[in-house]
């Protein structure tokens, strides 16, 4: 099996280590793995700030670049979302680039699903330590449809305990550019995410999305809170006795 990587903004500017991560485990699965270096952005802050046109020649830009892989496979449930989701309607008036986004939209997935739902695989032989808790990512979650998948994978982690986090679906505040724009209500949101991982005593918080890892991790660290965060690809990747 073959599988181009969709290296986010994030991960890219922000967290690469996560797709190294990515990488190790797809590898150990015996996915051949490459990266397309022309891949930008996907386009998804243009798009939810109303600017349609340039998240448009994104995604047809995104399309040319990828529509010969086998499957696509990224490290954020929020941009395979933007091109599961919204680049089919981006392109509707346009029959021939529609039927283009839709074949990229039906192979793109999020890395936590297309473990479960491509290669069904749960257990990829990850060992680490302490109580874990589970942030459910809004998009993932609500868009794509991706919940048991993540925590039948936690699961299987060996030497960790999975800890309930109360509210665990709700928004962290991040939400891209919704915590630029609206700083206070982003701030009020997270302050609740805060209350909640400091209740249920987790040492780290897992999640599926950059933005939300890094939303998190400055609540945390503003309330001195030690409390680790840490995406699900580097826990898939871990190995500790």
């Amino acid at each position: 099996m073959k599988a181009s990587l969709f290296i986010t903004c994030l991960v890219d500017q922000f967290f690469p280590a996560v797709g190294v991560s990515m990488v190790s485990v797809l590898r150990k699965l015996g996915v051949e793995i490459d990266f397309p270096a022309d891949q930008t952005c996907c386009g998804q802050p243009a798009y939810n700030s109303g600017f349609h046109s340039d998240a448009r020649s994104l995604a047809e830009r995104f399309i040319s670049i990828f529509e010969k892989s086998e499957y696509i496979v990224a490290p954020s449930g929020s941009c395979a979302s933007m091109v599961r989701v919204y680049y089919p309607d981006l392109v509707k008036d346009d029959p021939v680039m529609l039927k283009r986004a839709e074949s990229i939209a039906a192979k793109t997935y999020e890395l936590g699903e297309f473990l479960i739902k491509v290669l069904g695989v749960e257990d990829v032989g990850a060992s680490s330590r302490g109580k874990v808790a589970l942030h459910q990512s809004c998009h993932l979650l609500r868009e794509l449809g991706v919940k048991d998948e993540t925590r039948r994978l936690l699961n299987s982690v060996r030497g960790i305990e999975l800890v309930e986090l109360e509210r665990a679906d709700a928004c962290c505040g991040f939400g891209g550019l919704f915590s630029v724009k609206y700083p206070q209500i982003s701030a009020g949101i997270l302050q609740e995410k805060i209350d909640c991982i400091q209740k249920c005593g987790a040492d780290m918080v897992v999640a599926c999305d950059a933005g939300c890892l890094m939303q998190i991790a400055g609540g945390l660290s503003r309330r001195g809170i030690e409390t680790q965060t840490i995406h699900i690809a580097e826990l898939l990747d871990s190995k500790q006795g």
